[in-house]
């Protein structure tokens, strides 16, 4: 009895970091996952959000993929019907969340560098989600979504000015080259990927070379230029409440 009255318990808390994660049966340690991101069914984003969000590869339609005719869910017929200004904004901060792969902590510091800049704060944060390298290397066709561009980067499959980058979030500036490793330039996923990019075209503010599997980002593409069903102010008002 005089043992357990001098043994002082230990919280949970601290004395679980000192145990290494491991995978049963193999013994491999784990490490723990850096950043969060969704895993869920993409398609339901875009059926949420009544648009096709580019979740999904573009080699078939997305109403061949989605039933956009209702919203996920047990009531999705009837539900929304009746929205207020407050579900009008975050509905629309939701969708661009949604379309560059983004959650809540890490938009909200987009939107507060996007503040902190010069003009107008909706467009700042549109520019700011653009240049993201991930999206640039899907904007260049190396990736048929930006999920999977985001996981190319994560490969350490891009260069940029001929420097490996494995940082999806990595921003890009005007004139930066980028690039396929060239190792990484016979994997099908990528050549299927530039061979829909072509037919789709791409966008005027990057200057890509198909052959090469590299292209230049020229600049920040111009407001009208992109994203034309997105309202930049209504997130503005949202974070401004």
């Amino acid at each position: 009895m005089a043992f357990f009255a001098k043994t002082t318990a230990i919280p949970f808390r601290e004395w679980l970091p000192q145990w290494p994660l491991r995978d049963a049966g193999c013994g491999r340690q784990l490490k723990e996952p850096k950043v969060a991101r969704y895993l869920g069914p993409k398609a339901k984003l875009s059926r949420r959000e009544g648009s096709d969000l580019l979740l999904k590869s573009a080699r078939r339609s997305i109403s061949d993929k989605a039933k956009f005719d209702s919203k996920p869910g047990q009531h999705g017929r009837t539900s929304g019907q009746r929205t207020s200004d407050f579900g009008v904004q975050l509905r629309e901060k939701q969708k661009v969340k949604r379309t560059y792969g983004v959650l809540e902590r890490q938009f909200r510091r987009y939107f507060a560098e996007a503040d902190r800049r010069r003009g107008n704060t909706g467009a700042n944060l549109l520019f700011l989600l653009e240049a993201r390298l991930d999206n640039v290397v899907f904007r260049m066709g190396f990736a048929s979504t930006r999920a999977e561009a985001r996981q190319i980067v994560s490969h350490k499959a891009i260069t940029v000015n001929g420097q490996s980058v494995n940082i999806p979030s990595y921003s890009v500036k005007a004139g930066d080259v980028i690039a396929v490793r060239e190792k990484s330039k016979k994997q099908a996923r990528v050549i299927e990927a530039l061979e829909l990019a072509k037919q789709i075209g791409f966008p005027a503010w990057v200057d890509v070379s198909v052959d090469k599997a590299e292209g230049v980002f020229k600049k920040s593409p111009d407001r009208d230029e992109f994203a034309s069903d997105v309202n930049e102010s209504l997130i503005v008002e949202l974070y401004s409440r």
